[in-house]
């Protein structure tokens, strides 16, 4: 008689090989995108590194708002310096805050969160760490109260609010930009008609800005200097990645040294931020921190991400949940900023609340006259000399009557 247990362990085998078969052909059961992400994640980041490198990441990105947030102030406090001992302001074309302190470390300060931020990215996602940006905005206000004896009333604050929700709800919805590791596919990016044309209205409309619109309303209407300072800094931000690039392939061994398009960047690189840095220093000098501070995030960030999905062909592969989130985000901002800027020399302040849902006109015309107008974001007189010499005025024109 044939073995009995040999019978046994040959249908075992048998029937696993069916089992094999059957589980080969049938199709694997599908895996969410959260769980691909998370799963390329902790692989991307290790299992000994995945919370270490997390938590690095998350700090980095809470220094550089820190560090940017208070390169505004100390950048705001030498140019009141300056107006104090009769220098030339930013203003008016002056440059003697390069021979101020305070400002060299209020860019000290700004390099370093900019370098954090930079480096934020090695370690935690850019969900974490592009939306921590905002806090930056917080930072600053929080400070300039402090230091600048600087307030943003009712309306300015909901702005601030409504500015740093928009711009957080459009980076979450926002598109990964398309992967580019090499020169080579840098220099075909940048000869992309698209970007061509976005790159040519940049420069246009800058110089119309610096040129026409500067001279008339730039010392009263803060998006002039704000509008330049981030389109030109949309460019500045492309040639850093090119630069980035640059660097890796550097370190790779490649002659990069020998390219043209590294030199070339690194040219346009010193030439837009030192237009940002004068434009900014500008619109820092006439206009109340509180006010450039959100208004500057909130439009470079917005261009940033323009020349990002144009340069990157981002929008190809955006799904209508993250279209409909990134238009939301969008408006939001908007009126964020039609708050701050619209509403900014209303003396308006939450003592007034109660008067406006209980008692009538007369009384609220009272509580107004009495409420403090440095509760408004009003913006620095452009001259000392200036507002001393209308307050004589109309005293004098108060005696005479």
């Amino acid at each position: 008689m044939p073995d009995r247990s040999a019978q046994r362990r040959a249908g075992r085998c048998r029937g696993g090989a069916r089992c094999a078969v059957r589980a080969a052909r049938s199709p694997a059961p599908p895996v969410p995108c959260w769980g691909k992400g998370i799963a390329t994640d902790r692989a991307a980041m290790g299992p000994a590194g995945g919370r270490h490198g997390f938590y690095v990441g998350l700090g980095l990105a809470l220094a550089s708002s820190v560090f940017i947030g208070g390169s505004f102030i100390l950048k705001k406090k030498g140019l009141l310096r300056l107006c104090g001992r009769g220098r030339p302001r930013a203003g008016h074309g002056g440059h003697a805050y390069l021979r101020e302190w305070l400002w060299w470390a209020g860019l000290l300060c700004m390099g370093i969160g900019e370098a954090a931020n930079f480096a934020a990215y090695a370690f935690a996602p850019a969900t974490l760490v592009t939306p921590l940006g905002a806090l930056s905005v917080l930072v600053s206000a929080v400070l300039s109260s402090t230091f600048l004896n600087e307030q943003l009333n009712v309306h300015g604050k909901i702005g601030c609010v409504l500015s740093i929700l928009g711009s957080t709800v459009m980076v979450i919805h926002a598109p990964q930009e398309e992967e580019v590791s090499s020169l080579e596919s840098m220099a075909e990016k940048l000869k992309d008609p698209g970007f061509i044309v976005f790159a040519v209205c940049v420069l246009v409309s800058s110089l119309l800005l610096i040129f026409v619109a500067g001279p008339r309303y730039g010392r009263s209407n803060v998006l002039v200097y704000v509008l330049v300072c981030s389109a030109i800094g949309s460019l500045s931000v492309s040639c850093v990645k090119g630069l980035g690039i640059a660097l890796k392939e550097l370190f790779a061994g490649k002659p990069v040294l020998k390219e043209p398009l590294g030199w070339v960047l690194l040219v346009c690189l010193v030439i837009c931020i030192s237009v940002q840095i004068n434009y900014l220093n500008k619109a820092l000098d006439i206009f109340n921190t509180s006010v450039v501070t959100p208004i500057y995030y909130v439009l470079f960030t917005t261009s940033v991400m323009t020349c990002s999905a144009i340069l990157f062909k981002e929008w190809q592969h955006m799904v209508l949940d993250n279209i409909i989130g990134t238009i939301s985000g969008f408006l939001t901002i908007v009126s964020g900023i039609f708050l701050l800027h619209a509403f900014r020399d209303v003396p308006f302040s939450p003592d007034l609340l109660p008067l406006f849902l209980q008692q009538g006109r007369a009384d609220l015309r009272t509580a107004w006259r009495d409420t403090d107008r440095h509760q408004s974001c009003q913006h620095q007189p452009l001259l000392p000399s200036e507002d001393k010499s209308s307050q004589s005025a109309e005293e004098e024109e108060g005696e005479s009557v």
